[in-house]
């Protein structure tokens, strides 16, 4: 297993919510700035959102307003919660580190918006 165990996702139809969680191993999470990523198919991985140690975020431009993203440093975990989806949100979401994420990568969570 490696360091970031994504899930939370699934089909919802536009307009609806969901919200993801990344579980991180390592003691130095709670120092880490971290990020979500989405990957369309047939497109390259984005960058989503990022919040660094302290709790700033930082959001790409088609999602702000919309998603929040989170963390819990006891727990080790990330939050993205997304809602007002749309069609373009569909994709696979991977967390990591932001905004150099590292080649660790999970095996993300499949997010379908559809109806």
């Amino acid at each position: 297993q490696g360091q970031f165990v994504e899930s939370g996702g699934g089909l919802v139809q536009p307009g609806g919510s969901l919200r993801l969680s990344c579980a991180a191993s390592g003691s130095i999470f709670r120092v880490l700035p971290m990020g979500w990523y989405r990957q369309a198919a047939g497109k390259q991985r984005e960058f989503v959102a990022q919040i660094s140690p302290g709790g700033n975020t930082n959001y790409n431009d088609p999602v702000k307003g919309r998603f929040s993203i989170s963390r819990d440093n006891a727990k080790n975990t990330v939050y993205l919660q997304m809602n007002s989806l749309k069609p373009d949100d569909t994709g696979v979401y991977y967390c990591n580190k932001a905004p150099k994420p590292t080649t660790d990568w999970g095996q993300g969570t499949q997010v379908t918006v559809s109806s």
